[in-house]
């Protein structure tokens, strides 16, 4: 056993009996965010605007769809055949109306490789933290320009069956959701395209009728700034979450193993509001990255395992950080350096 696997061994032992799926707690806490995410929603579009009632319903609508859209990242690491039903289930009730089917999520896989993960393969990863500050205001700026983004390819969904090479064009570089645009999704032969085409085209069904609805006067036309305005927010508060995942320090060679480990965060903070802006355990990304296969409700009683048992020099405890804060404050710090070092070899 080598020295890098043993440390990795060690953890894995600690947690062995916490990875089985409990799905009634999958299915409860979906229905949960449905029912309030879109019970809010309905409220913030029928609001007047600018209200207090409207931009109070905004923000709940946007907190529990966010937490609802994040099951995504949960359906992507079950095994095959895994909790199908639930799967199933997200999409035509969350990933269709929202415009995020499951299948544009498959690219995360990468995320977890070692021979991609922080490469230009990689399509969750910018070296933000070894570049300059303005970096990280264009990566944030995503979240304003995204949703557009989204409803334009969909509604262009027909076009990319005219030809094979169109459609494997798109799937490639037009079908995953990514902050690295650099990424190109490598696709199985024994992919299931048939059930992507037949999802991607609900999603593209969902955009018509938000069109139809305001042409024939059913809805006005601000109705769809205001669902933009609500997509704006959702994805805002993911890509806050995305921002500190990491010390984004790679610039582009392979990591290890343990190297990714290292270069992911724990946030340890406690109440509310962690779990409003890291919904399903994305607080514990650290501990993700080392074990991608722990349900997101076991996530917690892992961690704290991990932290009360293991040595104080092992690598784990590198990983934790008590805000969002201090990682941020770390982040930016990086950068600083980064574009001081820059500055420097210019001049």
């Amino acid at each position: 056993m080598n020295a890098e696997a043993s440390p990795i061994v060690a953890m894995r032992k600690l947690v062995g009996d916490l990875f089985d799926h409990r799905s009634m707690i999958y299915w409860f806490d979906l229905a949960a965010c449905l029912v309030v995410g879109y019970g809010s929603g309905a409220i913030y579009l029928a609001a007047r605007p600018f209200s207090i009632e409207q931009i109070a319903a905004l923000t709940v609508s946007a907190f529990a769809l966010f937490r609802a859209g994040s099951f995504i990242h949960e359906i992507t690491h079950l095994r095959q055949g895994e909790m199908r039903g639930f799967a199933t289930a997200w999409n035509i009730v969350c990933g269709i109306p929202m415009l995020m089917p499951s299948f544009f999520y498959t690219n995360h896989i990468d995320h977890h490789k070692t021979d991609r993960y922080g490469t230009i393969h990689d399509g969750e990863y910018l070296p933000l933290g070894t570049s300059p500050t303005y970096k990280i205001w264009l990566f944030l700026a995503q979240a304003i320009f995204l949703p557009g983004y989204v409803f334009l390819r969909f509604l262009l969904s027909p076009f990319t069956f005219v030809h094979p090479r169109v459609r494997q064009w798109t799937l490639e570089r037009a079908s995953s959701f990514v902050m690295n645009f650099r990424h190109r999704l490598v696709i199985p032969e024994n992919a299931p395209r048939r059930l992507w085409a037949t999802v991607e085209l609900a999603v593209w069904l969902r955009c018509v009728v938000m069109l139809a609805v305001v042409v024939a006067g059913i809805y006005p036309w601000t109705r769809l700034i205001q669902l933009y305005v609500l997509g704006i927010a959702v994805l805002a508060l993911n890509y806050n979450r995305n921002l500190v995942a990491h010390h984004y320090r790679n610039r582009g060679r392979k990591m290890s193993h343990l190297e990714q480990l290292e270069d992911s965060v724990n946030i340890t903070g406690t109440g509310l509001v962690t779990e409003l802006f890291f919904p399903l355990g994305l607080r514990y990304h650290a501990l993700h990255h080392l074990f991608p296969g722990l349900p997101y409700h076991n996530l917690g009683t892992a961690h704290r395992r991990l932290v009360t048992t293991l040595p104080a020099d092992s690598p784990y405890h590198t990983t934790v950080f008590p805000t969002y804060w201090s990682v941020l404050v770390e982040l930016w710090a990086d950068a600083r350096a980064s574009e001081a070092r820059s500055e420097a070899m210019a001049a």
